[in-house]
């Protein structure tokens, strides 16, 4: 009896030290190979995991998609990956192959993809813990069979990977590295779409965070995971976010210890990322602006910013970078509007495509910081509405006709297109989360209050006469 109690004290300490990620497993002993193809790797995987299939399939890395109802409106659609538009690479539909590199499966090159075949499951990228798996850009979702250096004449060379030590790997929970191969990379490069998501993540100091860097976290203890369902969904592809996952989840709704009466009294108001994420992209650089209108030009020279980043690509046009950004706070209640692909855009004015819902006398909201990403993207001047573009493949990036390239993108998506095309500006709000800094660098009150000079927040937009904290009657909270 004292040897089980003694067993059973331990089993329990180490759950509560790894309270998501449980106790791994060795595979090598279990995985032999020679495996010829990555899909033998996952009938292999299947054997033992018969059930995995099943739940993976109806998870979002999966379906890249969910029906979801859209607050602003009280509607119901299909949202994700795999329907919406966006201000960066616009969309998924007739560009599969290229999107798809960064989909957990095998061969979704076009509409044909079965969704119902576990063999098109792509347990790798996930589970294995080498780091030397990788799915080739290209190649809906493959590795190569052969090196290739991608892009060309960058030097950057894809090899074939060795698929029995990668498969006797698996076990460990998902590592950084492993999460990172996608999460890192939205947009086209390591960065780009999020902002507080980088490739410095997989070895971060403790400046650059605290939860990975300090107290070397994976993904996986902060999104939690039952069945392949993961906690925790961007609002670019979500409606309903923060309800999953948020910082009280652990550290609860009053977290401070030195000055606590005034700094929890804040947390009522404001979000724990807006204090403690004082800038966004502070390892490398994010893109913050994008036009596609610019696109196509062979005589236009590039030049380079103050971080090295490049201001044109023929193939995508001309684009705005950032580096230590200050956030743009917005009330959000874990709820956004959504644009949809057909709905009716402004031709003359800024076009919201996400944005947080919330505001001041809204109990539930809090301020929050984001990242703003604004375009220029083309858009059905008659119909009104933005176009999905055919950019890979025989797309755009091939002709750099943009009418042959909506005609294509539109007959995929299921839309009409009248004829004529325009280019419209756009915006989408990105959650800030990421990156968060150590608390003797968190805001202090000079940082967002004074009465000579302005500050980072813009109290007017926030629903504020002026500073509430000079004056009397405007916060929602008591500081008293």
């Amino acid at each position: 009896m004292q040897i089980f109690v003694h067993r059973l004290l331990i089993i329990s300490m180490i759950m509560l030290i790894y309270p998501i990620s449980g106790v791994a497993e060795d595979h090598s002993e279990y995985l032999e190979g020679p495996f010829y193809s990555v899909h033998e790797v996952t009938e292999a995987c299947l054997e033992c995991h018969d059930d995995a299939a099943e739940s993976f399939m109806q998870s979002i890395h999966w379906t890249w998609g969910t029906d979801q109802n859209l607050p602003q409106n009280n509607r119901s659609a299909t949202v994700g990956k795999r329907t919406v538009l966006n201000n960066y690479c616009i969309g998924l539909e007739s560009n599969e192959a290229r999107c798809t590199s960064c989909h957990a499966g095998y061969g979704w090159k076009d509409a044909s993809f079965d969704f119902e075949d576990p063999m098109n499951i792509d347990c790798l990228v996930c589970h294995e813990s080498t780091g030397t798996y990788q799915k080739f850009p290209t190649k809906a979702g493959y590795p190569v069979d052969k090196e290739t250096e991608f892009p060309k004449g960058s030097g950057k060379i894809f090899k074939v990977p060795d698929l029995e030590k990668i498969a006797r790997s698996v076990g460990e929970p998902p590592t950084r590295t492993a999460c990172g191969s996608c999460h890192y990379y939205g947009g086209g490069g390591n960065n780009v779409k999020h902002g507080d998501l980088d490739a410095v993540l997989i070895n971060p100091s403790r400046e650059l965070d605290v939860h990975m860097g300090g107290a070397d976290m994976l993904c996986v203890d902060c999104h939690e995971t039952n069945d392949h369902t993961i906690t925790g969904n961007a609002m670019s592809v979500s409606t309903h976010t923060s309800e999953t996952l948020t910082c009280e989840s652990c550290h609860g709704e009053t977290p401070h210890e030195k000055n606590a009466h005034y700094l929890d009294a804040h947390a009522k108001t404001l979000a724990c990322q807006s204090c403690h994420i004082p800038a966004f992209a502070r390892a490398n650089p994010t893109k913050m602006s994008w036009d596609w209108s610019q696109a196509g030009d062979s005589e236009r020279k590039v030049n380079q910013d103050e971080n090295g980043m490049p201001d044109y690509n023929k193939k995508k046009g001309a684009f705005v970078w950032g580096k230590n950004v200050v956030p743009t706070y917005a009330w959000y209640n874990g709820n956004s509007k959504r644009m949809l692909l057909g709905d009716q855009i402004d031709l003359n004015n800024i076009n919201t495509i996400v944005a947080p819902i919330g505001s001041k006398a809204d109990k539930a909201s809090k301020i929050y910081p984001f990242k703003v990403h604004t375009g220029k993207q083309i858009a059905d001047k008659k119909n009104k509405y933005l176009l999905p573009t055919h950019l890979f493949n025989g797309g755009y990036w091939n002709h750099f006709d943009w009418e042959k390239s909506v005609t294509v993108g539109a007959e995929k998506s299921g839309i009409e297109y009248s004829g004529s095309y325009t280019f419209v500006e756009t915006e989408m709000y990105w959650e800030i989360n990421h990156m968060v800094a150590p608390k003797e660098e968190a805001l202090k009150c000079k940082s967002c209050h004074s009465k000579t000079k302005d500050t980072r927040m813009d109290w007017k937009s926030l629903e504020y006469e002026s500073d509430p904290r000079y004056t009397k009657g405007q916060s929602r909270t008591s500081m008293q």
